[in-house]
């Protein structure tokens, strides 16, 4: 992942504050997120990688994936890794992935626990369902 051009000599790129995150977490969540950002990378190879929402509460910031929007955010929490999906209710779901969030209007979202499997093929399509969403402005023909 390239470093963007206005990332000076002492910052450290989102790809690199994202590796961060991952190590901060050094058991079998980090390594969800590694394989689950492979996946995304791999579905989207013209994924930009960022970091938003530095707070208190998430002094690193949050992982979010983006092409021409954000495709989706990534969350490590007490007993999963989510992937959150901002305009997941717009999307097709025909594996049934989303598990979290199912009564939001817009948001869909997946919580991935430690013995879950991942099913790679059906999540590489929502990734590609979310950039679609995005590189046609929402408007599905």
């Amino acid at each position: 992942m390239k470093a963007s051009s206005n990332t000076s000599l002492n910052e450290k790129s989102a790809s690199q504050q994202i590796d961060e995150i991952i190590k901060k977490s050094d058991d079998w969540r980090g390594a969800k997120l590694v394989h689950l950002r492979a996946l995304i990378r791999e579905a989207d190879p013209g994924v930009v990688e960022m970091i938003k929402w530095k707070k208190p509460s998430e002094p690193l910031g949050v992982p979010v994936w983006y092409h021409d929007g954000n495709i989706c955010i990534g969350n490590i929490l007490k007993n999963a890794v989510r992937l959150t999906f901002p305009k997941g209710a717009q999307m097709k779901d025909p594996n049934v992935l989303f598990n979290i969030r199912l009564d939001s209007k817009t948001v869909r979202a997946i919580d991935f626990h430690e013995e879950d499997m991942v099913d790679e093929a059906a999540l590489k399509a929502l990734i590609r369902d979310a950039v679609d969403l995005n590189t046609t402005k929402g408007r599905r023909g």
